[in-house]
């Protein structure tokens, strides 16, 4: 008997190899592949602003970032001897408020070339809810532990969520218009909005995302979420919280993604990276051992020849 539904994919055009440019913006589900990606030595570009969980956010950033709109005080507060901004997350908070604005603005910068120059765009949508600054009526990348009443929470209703996905899209042709993108939805489960409520938001996210694509070339949807649904669909795959994908599962839907989206070739010189990888992680007994010394020689040829035929570095 089979005891499991196992997804079926297929592969799509326009496949990642070590020549391919990489932007991964998005929940916390594109910080695990873009960790995969960056281990096989991609060319990778992820979350200039921290993870942003709903399309608005993500919108804003990539509206912000192809414009080259640069962040000033009015856009900082304090909290907790800290300076924040609603539409980064907390890892670009810092002590000095210019250190955030450097931080920030840097982040603009650099995400404008990246978009420019990117082959594919790795989008995670996490959640349709929303959470809009009563002082300010805008809606929110992170809240900051702001006081939960300063807020009004809401859920992006469909039409509203297809259109900040079309937004996101359309700003990005303008600026790079053979650009892939390649949408995806967290399999993060967001509890703490409630059970049906979690379900109802992802399902909006869902049906935005193929009102989108259907009709659209280089526009494409990654099941991440299906993959941890409906094919692994057990608890033993969840972390200690429930919520969050364990390694096991990340490196299940990692490996489907790698089947839809990397290049056959490419994957033989995925395989001489990971045996690098492990060699520069080894610890040896005797460090100036002269067995050592020819391996760590031998490591480094490997590193000159692949850096020389496709430009990676270690």
């Amino acid at each position: 008997m089979n005891f499991r539904t196992n997804i079926q994919l297929k592969k799509e055009d326009n496949q990642i190899d070590y020549n391919s440019k990489l932007v991964l913006i998005g929940s916390c589900f594109s910080e695990n592949i873009s960790t995969k990606l960056s281990y096989y030595k991609f060319k990778t570009h992820s979350n200039p602003f921290g993870i942003l969980f709903n399309p608005i956010a993500i919108e804003k950033l990539i509206y912000n970032a192809i414009n080259l709109q640069k962040y000033s005080e009015k856009d900082t507060f304090q909290l907790n001897e800290r300076w924040h901004c609603f539409d980064a997350h907390s890892d670009l908070s810092a002590v000095k408020k210019e250190d955030l604005l450097h931080n920030l603005n840097s982040a603009i910068k650099l995400t404008h070339e990246h978009l420019k120059n990117a082959s594919h765009l790795i989008i995670t949508l996490g959640t349709a809810w929303v959470y809009r600054f009563i002082e300010t009526e805008k809606i929110v990348g992170n809240c900051h532990k702001v006081a939960q009443k300063k807020f009004l929470k809401k859920m992006l209703s469909v039409d509203e969520t297809s259109a900040s996905i079309q937004n996101i899209s359309s700003l990005i042709k303008e600026i790079n218009p053979t650009a892939t993108i390649i949408f995806t939805v967290s399999p993060v489960r967001h509890l703490k909005d409630g059970f049906i409520e979690n379900t109802l938001s992802k399902a909006h996210l869902i049906t935005a995302i193929h009102q989108l694509i259907e009709n659209n070339n280089q526009l494409y949807y990654f099941p991440s979420y299906e993959i941890m649904m409906d094919d692994l669909r057990e608890y033993r795959f969840y972390a200690n919280d429930m919520v969050h994908p364990n390694e096991t599962a990340i490196n299940y839907i990692w490996e489907q993604f790698q089947n839809v989206w990397i290049d056959e070739k490419t994957k033989a010189v995925q395989k001489e990276v990971e045996t690098i990888q492990r060699g520069l992680a080894h610890k040896p007994f005797n460090s100036n051992s002269e067995q050592h010394k020819q391996f760590l020689l031998t490591l480094n040829k490997k590193i000159e020849v692949l850096n020389k035929k496709y430009t990676i570095t270690f």
